[in-house]
């Protein structure tokens, strides 16, 4: 009997190592993320906001005119999230960060990313990447390629200060569109 479900897992994995199937990969949680991003915080302050109209309007125009990466030709039927929850991480009283979690449809299914920013200058201190489904795409989540963000402020870009991952040019672009859109958002929440 074990060597009967031995075969047929093994079976199955062969299957779908061969058929090209991509499965998601959760690589942090929300708990796991917020806390690389804010390892040294005496505490985390949660608030949840939520966009409204003239804010959505706002990121939309920052985004050149979609809320949605389309790159991968999902972004037709993917809905925007109109609610947030803002992370500040807490050192000595002071706000040290702030962290947004966003994901956004990559070429093969959704990527979700944890992006921290500076309050003040709404520039990258830190990202990862929490979940993805990509193939060629998972590069993306190492600390060699999300460490050229640090940083950088909005527009950012491939070819602006940013390498691609070789053959990975959705994944890559799909990553600069959502840390455009997580300091877009921030700088709507701040107005």
């Amino acid at each position: 009997m074990k060597n009967r479900i031995s075969a047929v897992v093994m079976g199955l994995v062969c299957f779908l190592a061969l058929s090209g199937t991509c499965l998601a990969v959760e690589l942090l949680t929300s708990d796991q993320a917020v806390k690389e991003m804010f390892p040294d915080a005496d505490k985390v302050d949660t608030v949840k906001k939520v966009l409204d109209a003239k804010q959505l309007a706002g990121i939309k125009e920052k985004l050149g005119g979609t809320l949605v990466y389309k790159g991968s030709g999902k972004g037709n039927t993917w809905k925007p999230e109109t609610e947030y929850t803002l992370y500040y991480g807490i050192k000595g009283g002071e706000k040290t960060g702030v962290a947004i979690m966003e994901e956004e449809p990559g070429k093969w299914g959704p990527v979700k990313y944890i992006v921290m920013l500076d309050p003040k200058t709404a520039k990258v201190k830190n990202m990862a990447v929490m979940s993805l489904s990509e193939k060629r795409g998972r590069p993306i989540a190492t600390k060699n390629f999300l460490s050229q963000f640090n940083g950088k402020g909005d527009g950012v870009g491939l070819g602006k200060g940013i390498t691609g991952v070789s053959g990975a040019t959705i994944s890559s672009e799909c990553t600069c569109f959502s840390v455009n859109k997580v300091i877009a958002i921030y700088q709507e929440l701040l107005k």
